[in-house]
Order: structure tokens, then sequence, then C-alpha cells
């Protein structure tokens, strides 16, 4: 570990470079883009990712440089201990390649298999949002709290697929899950990237997320901001969330049993 470098500052470095990686790709957007077909969306995903790739490793390299960046954007269950970057070059990449807002950059640090610094900027915005365990989440320079509801039903929850291709189990329990909470929250939006939905979590725009999915790129850093933004992480049962969860729930505590008693029959 390189010990000159505190989490705060660290949390600085995050900062600058999600921004840097974040400016790259918004040079690239444009909202009359138009992908023709399947290859089309491949090809121009690969290649926003590979700028943005190239500049969050040149950055978080100088502060961090013993930590291993994990390769897989899909990865899923527990890393080998130490510390991990778990980075999304273009979260919501398939929102940004077709012309739509709802897009980022993220960058989380993982020390022994724990979400400790995080940094999510969102270029067409402008908003930073960021968290360091302990230390509190924060929208730009404004500090975050989840949502101060008591009732589900006036409750504003979401949810989404993580991946395409996902199992047929798994597009059964989102279908479901969205049943039941139409039937136990005031609202739900289903929508891509998890990110996009969790930092209003941490905001307290919204008062619960869940996605039936371990993929850690997608969940790792609205963990860390919801969290240290009072909320509570815990899997579908209610049981307390790690990397080796097959399902995830973001919420307040508050709410946390009506939404996991709403979603566990599901699982």
């Amino acid at each position: 570990m390189n010990t000159d470098v505190t989490d705060h500052g660290l949390l600085s470095a995050t900062k600058d470079a999600v921004i840097a990686a974040a400016n790259a790709i918004k040079a690239r957007f444009s909202i009359d883009t138009r992908p023709t077909d399947r290859a089309d969306i491949n090809a121009r995903i690969e290649a926003n990712d590979a700028v943005s790739m190239r500049i969050l490793r040149e950055h978080l390299a100088k502060v961090r440089p013993e930590a291993r960046v994990v390769e897989d954007e899909l990865a899923t269950g527990l890393l080998p201990l130490g510390e991990w970057w778990i980075v999304d070059p273009v979260e919501g990449a398939i929102n940004q390649i077709h012309g739509m807002t709802d897009w980022c950059i993220s960058a989380t640090l993982i020390r022994d298999n724990r979400p400790v610094v995080t940094a999510v900027h969102f270029p067409l915005t402008g908003d930073t949002y960021s968290a360091s365990r302990g230390a509190g989440s924060w929208q730009n320079d404004v500090p975050l709290n989840v949502s101060a509801k008591t009732e589900i039903k006036a409750a504003m929850v979401g949810t989404g697929q993580a991946k395409p291709g996902e199992s047929r189990k798994t597009y059964e329990q989102i279908g479901a899950s969205v049943t039941r909470m139409m039937q136990t929250a005031l609202t739900v939006r289903v929508s891509v990237p998890a990110t996009v939905q969790l930092v209003q979590v941490a905001a307290g725009r919204m008062d619960a997320f869940w996605q039936f999915s371990d993929v850690l790129s997608g969940i790792v850093s609205g963990a860390l901001l919801v969290e240290e933004a009072g909320g509570v992480i815990t899997d579908a049962n209610g049981a307390p969330w790690s990397f080796e969860s097959e399902h995830f729930v973001a919420t307040t505590p508050a709410l946390s049993r009506a939404v996991t008693t709403a979603l566990s029959p599901l699982v």
C-alpha cells in the first residue's frame, strides 16, 4: 500500500481521475448519435472504454501503484485480499452511444473486499458524487443523506438489469419484483445503469434500489455512497450484503424491512 496517500487524499485523486476520463468521453458524445446494429453498438462501446480506461489507469496508478485493476467489468464474487480498483469506464455505455444523458464514470478502491473510496462523475451535469468510508457521502461540496420517509407506500424505488443476456431466472425475478413493488411502493423505475439510481438513493431523491445480480462494477460505488449517506445495504433476504451476495438492496433504515419483505419470496 502507498502509505504516503491517506484515504482523504486518495478521494481527491479518484475524483480527478473520473473527471478527466468523463471529460474525454463527453468530447465523443452527441445527442444525435444512432448506432445501426449490434456490431456497431459493440464497436462504439469498446472505443469509448479504451479511451476512458487509459486515462483512469494513468491517474489511479499514480496514487496507488500497488493496487490492481479488476479487468472484467462483469466480475463477481470475492477478490484476493489487498487493494483493487473496480472501475466502470463508461457506466451506462448503452445510453451514451444512443445520445442519452444518463451515464457516468466511476472508480472505487476496494480494500480486502470492502469499498473504501469512490467517485462518480456525470460530465453532462458537472456533478461529482463521492464517498470515503467513515467520512460521509457528497454531491460536489454538499453532504448527502438518505430519505427520511418511513412509509413504503410513499416510496420511489427502482431496479434494472446488470448486463445484457441475463439468465431466464433473473429476468423472471426482475419482472416479478417490479410487479410486487408496484403493489407495495408509490412508483417503480426500471432503468440502467444501477449507479445512476443509487446516487439518487444516497441523495434521498429515491428511497430504494434492488438488483438480482452480483456484478460488482455496477453496485460497489453506489453501495458505499448509500451507506455513507446513512443508508442500509443488504441482500434481498435482509442479510448484510457482501461481495459473495447474489442480490443487492440499497435503501433506508426505516424502509429496509418493508423492501426485503416484498423481495425475499422471489429469491
